[in-house]
């Protein structure tokens, strides 16, 4: 029976990440094992200034406090999560992860901690907060195609899913990432002692949602796919920052 390592960013208790493993159970083996709290937008973030407690939860779930994401799966792989788990599935998350949204997002973090741990690795959003159903089928049917037939590309797929019924999902598309204007608002106030408090503002108003991009698809009532690599080594860019160099008097072997 598979393994799989079930984490998240909106903490252990929030619904997406039950209702998915309520539906993973019915066919695999599943540990739970996620932050004690929201740590949405937290990214790549370990926690290295202090060490990490883990609460067994009444249904078995692993909590782990003040933890990260990505905390969550390298202690639970390296660890914790006893066999060894097959896959690191993260989600399903109360939101979409879309275009610049997967450089901050702690759901895609999970996923791609795991990738760099060795193991297949997806995360799984909701583009809303109501079909978290719809999401948990979706993933499901993924995970039963990479059951059949495995998948050999070594990367990370980030899967958004559409607020809305199962049954009325269009189908699946491979996509791009989009992009986002860049946010620009924070809110301050002012505390009874005269302290300035400040708040970060919503995301930025999507730019790119151009044909091909996973925005253009879940706004079109499609499943996304976007294979995600860790490299992120700007390829095109080397032989520009070479002639750069040259041409500014550096020697460049």
């Amino acid at each position: 029976m598979l393994k799989i390592l079930l984490s998240n960013d909106d903490g252990v208790n929030a619904p997406g990440i039950q209702t998915l493993a309520a539906a993973l159970r019915q066919y695999y083996h599943v540990q739970v094992i996620a932050p004690d709290r929201n740590r949405s937008g937290a990214s790549n973030a370990l926690t290295l200034d202090k060490p990490l407690k883990i609460q067994t939860l009444i249904n078995g779930d692993l909590a782990v406090q003040e933890g990260t994401p990505t905390d969550c799966v390298y202690i639970g792989v390296n660890k914790v999560v006893r066999p060894r788990p097959d896959i690191v599935v993260s989600g399903i998350n109360c939101g979409p992860n879309l275009g610049d949204d997967v450089i901050y997002s702690g759901t895609v973090a999970a996923a791609t901690e795991g990738r760099h741990l060795g193991l297949p690795s997806i995360a799984v959003s909701l583009d809303g907060e109501t079909h978290y159903e719809s999401a948990a089928k979706v993933t499901c049917d993924i995970l039963a195609l990479l059951q059949k037939n495995p998948l050999r590309a070594g990367n990370i797929l980030n899967i958004n899913v559409p607020d809305i019924p199962y049954e009325e999902i269009k189908g699946i598309k491979v996509t791009r990432c989009g992009s986002r204007h860049a946010a620009s608002e924070v809110y301050s106030l002012e505390d009874p002692k005269g302290n300035t408090l400040y708040w970060l503002g919503p995301v930025g108003e999507i730019r790119d949602a151009s044909p091909g991009t996973d925005f253009e698809a879940v706004q079109n009532g499609y499943v996304s796919i976007t294979p995600l690599q860790v490299d992120l080594t700007a390829y095109k860019a080397h032989s520009l920052v070479e002639e750069w160099l040259e041409k500014s008097g550096v020697s460049v072997k």
